[in-house]
C-alpha cells in the first residue's frame, strides 16, 4: 500500500544528512564534553558548533542557547525558572488559551504552588485577543507565554503586539517557537521576546533534543542541579550526538527555508481546495498561517474515526496534538476559539513536510472524500 505521511507537526522524519552527522559523532566523538583531554574537547567542539547553528536559525547569540531534552522541558525550564527567580515579586502568569500542554500544564502546576495563573482568550480566527491581554495585564504580571504559531491550526500569533503590551507592564514574554522554526523566518531581536523554545524533531532532527534561548540578562534560576554544564543553567552530560543532529537540522532548515515554504504553501493550497470542496467542510484558523498546516472540520463525522479510516487507506493525519493521542477529549485549541462542539469533534489537522508531493495530496483528497461519505451514510 502506498502511504502518505501528513502529520509533520507531530514529528518529522530524520533527514539523511542529520543521520550521517549523528552516526559519525556516535562512532568517533564519544568523549565527555566536560573532559579537558583531546577526546572531550572534540565532543565539546561538536556541541558548540551545533549551538552556533541553532542560534543562527533564530538570529540569536550562541551563548544564550541552552540545550534541553525536549521542547517540553524547554517550556518548563522557562516558566519555572522565571518564577523561581522572581521570588517574592509579582506572582502572576498569563498564557494564551491555545498554548501547547507543555505550557498549560506547567502553569497549572505553578498555580498549585500559589502562583496566580490565567489564560488569555483567542478569537474565532485563532489569534490572541489583544484587548483581553491588555485587561489581564492590569494586574502585576511576571510572565506572558504566547506561542509563535499554533501546532493545530498553524495560525501565527501577533507577537510584536504581545511584546509591546507585556513589556510596557514589566512582564517577560516566553515564545514557544517549536512549530514555527524551520517553517517561517525567526529573529529573536525582531520578535523582542525574552525566552524562546525549540525542538529538533519538528525540523527533521532527532527526538529527545530541544533548546531554550534566554535573552542576555533575563533572570532565570536553574532547575536541574549537578555539574556546571550549559554555563550552569542545566546540569547533566550533554547528548552530544543528538545535539549534533539538531545543529545539522537547524542549518538545513535555514538553507532551505524559502524553498521549503514555497513548496509547502503550494501543496497546502492544493489540499485546501480539495478538502473545502467537500460538502460541509470548514477550515479552522485564518491567515496568517504556517505554510504547511491546515485544520478542517467535516460536518457529520467524528474525527477519531476518520483518522483511523484514513490510516487504513494509507494516509496519516491527526485530530489534534500528538501528545493528546489516545484521549477522546476534544481539542482545547478549537474549543478556545469557541467553535461549535460538532465542528470541534469533526476536525482534522493536516501538516505537510519537505518530502510530500502532489501525489500525496491527491491520495489524501480521495481518501478523505471516501471516508467522509462512508461515515455520513452510517
Amino acid at each position: 500500500m502506498r502511504r502518505s505521511y501528513l502529520d509533520h507537526n507531530a514529528t518529522t522524519p530524520l533527514d539523511p544528512e542529520v543521520l550521517a552527522v549523528m552516526t559519525a559523532v556516535l562512532s568517533e566523538d564519544y568523549g565527555n564534553p566536560s573532559s579537558i583531554h583531546w577526546f572531550g574537547q572534540r565532543a565539546r567542539a561538536v556541541v558548540e558548533q551545533a549551538r552556533e547553528s541553532v542560534a543562527r536559525l533564530v538570529g540569536a547569540r550562541a551563548s544564550d542557547v541552552v540545550f534541553t531534552a525536549s521542547g517540553t522541558e524547554a517550556d518548563n525550564m522557562a516558566l519555572c525558572g522565571v518564577c523561581a527567580a522572581a521570588g517574592g515579586r509579582s506572582r502572576r502568569i498569563l498564557y494564551a488559551a491555545i498554548e501547547h500542554h507543555a505550557v498549560i500544564h506547567c502553569a497549572r502546576s505553578l498555580a498549585e504552588e500559589g502562583w496566580s495563573v490565567a489564560p488569555v482568550r483567542v478569537d474565532g480566527r485563532g489569534r490572541l485577543d489583544l484587548d483581553h491581554l491588555s485587561t489581564c495585564l492590569a494586574e502585576p504580571t511576571a510572565l506572558v507565554a504566547v506561542m509563535l504559531a499554533n501546532n493545530e491550526t498553524g495560525v501565527i500569533q501577533p507577537l510584536d503586539d504581545v511584546v509591546r503590551l507585556a513589556h510596557a507592564k514589566g512582564a517577560l514574554v516566553l515564545c514557544d517557537a517549536v512549530q514555527a522554526a524551520g517553517k517561517i523566518e525567526i529573529d529573536t531581536a525582531a520578535l523582542g521576546v525574552d525566552l524562546l523554545t525549540l525542538s529538533a524533531h519538528k525540523l527533521y532532527g532527532p527526538k529527545g533534543v530541544g533548546a531554550l534561548w534566554i535573552r542576555h540578562g533575563t533572570p532565570l534560576k536553574a532547575l536541574v542541579h549537578g555539574g556546571g554544564q550549559e554555563r550552569h543553567r542545566r546540569a547533566g552530560t550533554e547528548n552530544v550526538a543528538g545535539i549534533a543532529g539538531f545543529g545539522r537540522a537547524a542549518s538545513l532548515a535555514r538553507e532551505r527555508l524559502s524553498a521549503d515554504a514555497t513548496h509547502l504553501r503550494d501543496l497546502r493550497e492544493a489540499l485546501d481546495k480539495e478538502l473545502l470542496a467537500i460538502t460541509g467542510a470548514q477550515r479552522n484558523g485564518e491567515e496568517p498561517r504556517l505554510p504547511n498546516t491546515t485544520n478542517v472540520s467535516f460536518e457529520g463525522v467524528e474525527a477519531e474515526s476518520l483518522v483511523l479510516a484514513l490510516d487504513l487507506a494509507g494516509v496519516a493525519v491527526a485530530s489534534g496534538a500528538a501528545c493528546s493521542s489516545g484521549s477522546i477529549e476534544p481539542s482545547h485549541v478549537l474549543r478556545a476559539m469557541r467553535l461549535p462542539p460538532a465542528r470541534v469533534r469533526g476536525a482534522l489537522r493536516f501538516s505537510l513536510g519537505r518530502h510530500n508531493t502532489t501525489a500525496d495530496i491527491s491520495q489524501a483528497a480521495v481518501a478523505v472524500r471516501e471516508a467522509v461519505a462512508r461515515q455520513r451514510t452510517r
